[in-house]
């Protein structure tokens, strides 16, 4: 339980405060760390002080010059707050957050791009920020929930203001090539030796990083094989988890490159850039680099759903933004009322992002709108960014689905025991059944040890 001193915003006190208004959308190049430390021009505002803001340095660049030069800005100066904002990269985000729980101290506001269940002792119950947000825009998406939420012990762990949709990006030149397309793992199985035999192979990781965690997780859902069943139990070790491993094993071995088991989470879209890549599985910015950058084969880029197995077509969000206020935070009011103005705004954050972010609170940029923004990107193939809200809207769960995001998913994911798992197959190390049973054995002993703790 939080402690005692631990002041959260009542809903009254919300309501009294001050709602940023709506700013210009900015764009443009990488974003610096920023620190807004001008006059504080507004007075008589409810809140005062300092906010500090740590989260990563976005895949779309235009997305933090705008979060930092121009809400982060406006904010404050509405608020008579001054901001900071430190940026860092991705692969430091879960090290960082556990240096400033050892510590008892650090940011205000944390970002993590995954949620960050395991602390949950650590932070405060976001339920007051939570409903705020839905008193003005409406429900939080089921999807958000899912993921920051604990039934067992009825806390909001943290505040999800995105998730971001992953589809399968995949060079249709070459695919058209060879008379095939990537509409279900067969199809890919299929046309794995072709395009490897032409220098173009498959580009889905095995190794100790975000990306692989992500795709192979999805991938085994598309077999029917899930780390936990809706009740938050395990259920990894079957059959379906096996058949999975040597499909993959058997992907690799026919259709991909030994360098995907020391990949790291930009080493996919690098693969795509070089012009190797005939298939990987990310978010848009791997389709959005190279239309900045006018790569030759940047109109051949496609988007799909992720292809469909014999359990259907499951994927995840790619990242999901997670906001979490540390119990030790210093200024927990303006991290409370920054997230409820970020996220009731989010029109704005959206498009800044090139919609790479889609909001966990649907009301806030509805399907339909978005659809229409998509619809009129102006980047060839015509209209290929409209299948995102499908992919949104139909296949992308939350980590652990069809159960809950709970610390035990949390170390799963973390320690990255489903890449594990693949790698050891796909290079020759185990069997598929021991690696299988393995890594269950080790994924049943996370599960026992977060029951015991109430947290499951």
């Amino acid at each position: 339980m939080p402690e005692a001193n631990d002041k959260r915003l009542t809903r009254r006190e919300l309501l009294k405060k001050a709602g940023v208004g709506a700013a210009a959308v900015g764009v443009g190049g990488a974003a610096a760390p920023y620190s807004f430390a001008g006059p504080l021009r507004f007075k008589g505002r409810d809140l005062k002080g300092n906010l500090t803001i740590l989260q990563w340095v976005h895949f779309v660049p235009a997305y933090d010059d705008w979060f930092d030069n121009t809400w982060v800005k406006n904010w404050g100066q509405q608020n008579d707050v001054q901001v900071s904002v430190e940026h860092i990269n991705n692969t430091l985000l879960d090290t960082r957050a556990a240096a400033e729980v050892a510590a008892q101290s650090g940011h205000d506001l944390f970002m993590a791009i995954h949620p960050m269940a395991q602390y949950e002792d650590q932070v405060i119950n976001h339920a007051p920020i939570v409903q705020e947000i839905q008193r003005k825009i409406g429900p939080y998406g089921a999807l958000g929930k899912a993921s920051t939420y604990n039934p067992k012990t009825k806390k909001y762990f943290a505040v999800s203001d995105c998730y971001v949709p992953d589809p399968v990006i995949w060079r249709h030149d070459l695919w058209n090539g060879i008379g095939e397309a990537p509409y279900t793992w067969d199809h890919v199985r299929k046309a794995a030796p072709k395009l490897k035999a032409l220098g173009h192979p498959i580009g889905i990781g095995q190794s100790q990083e975000l990306d692989s965690n992500m795709a192979l997780i999805a991938f085994c859902m598309c077999f029917g094989s899930f780390i936990q069943n809706a009740d938050n139990r395990p259920t990894l070790n079957s059959k379906n988890t096996i058949a999975a491993v040597k499909f993959m094993a058997d992907l690799y071995s026919n259709g991909e490159d030994a360098a995907i088991f020391g990949w790291n989470p930009a080493s996919n879209n690098n693969y795509l850039y070089s012009g190797t890549a005939s298939l990987i599985l990310n978010a848009i910015s791997a389709t959005r680099t190279p239309e900045a950058q006018n790569l030759p084969f940047s109109k051949d880029l496609w988007i799909w759903p992720i292809p469909g197995g014999p359990h259907g077509r499951l994927g995840l969000e790619h990242v999901m933004g997670a906001y979490s206020i540390w119990n030790f935070a210093q200024n927990k009011d303006n991290a409370q009322q920054f997230l409820v103005d970020l996220i009731v705004n989010y029109k704005q954050a959206t498009d800044a992002s090139q919609l790479y972010n889609f909001p966990s609170f649907p009301g806030a940029y509805p399907f339909k709108q978005i659809r229409k923004t998509a619809a009129a990107d102006p980047h060839p193939p015509h209209g290929k960014y409209t299948i995102l809200t499908t992919i949104a809207e139909k296949y992308t769960h939350n980590i652990g689905y069809p159960g809950t995001t709970n610390a035990a998913i949390d170390e799963i994911f973390q320690k990255y025991l489903i890449p594990q798992m693949f790698a050891q197959v796909s290079q020759g190390q185990m069997s598929a059944a021991d690696s299988v049973k393995s890594i269950s054995s080790q994924v049943n002993d996370i599960f026992a040890k977060w029951k015991a703790r109430g947290k499951i």
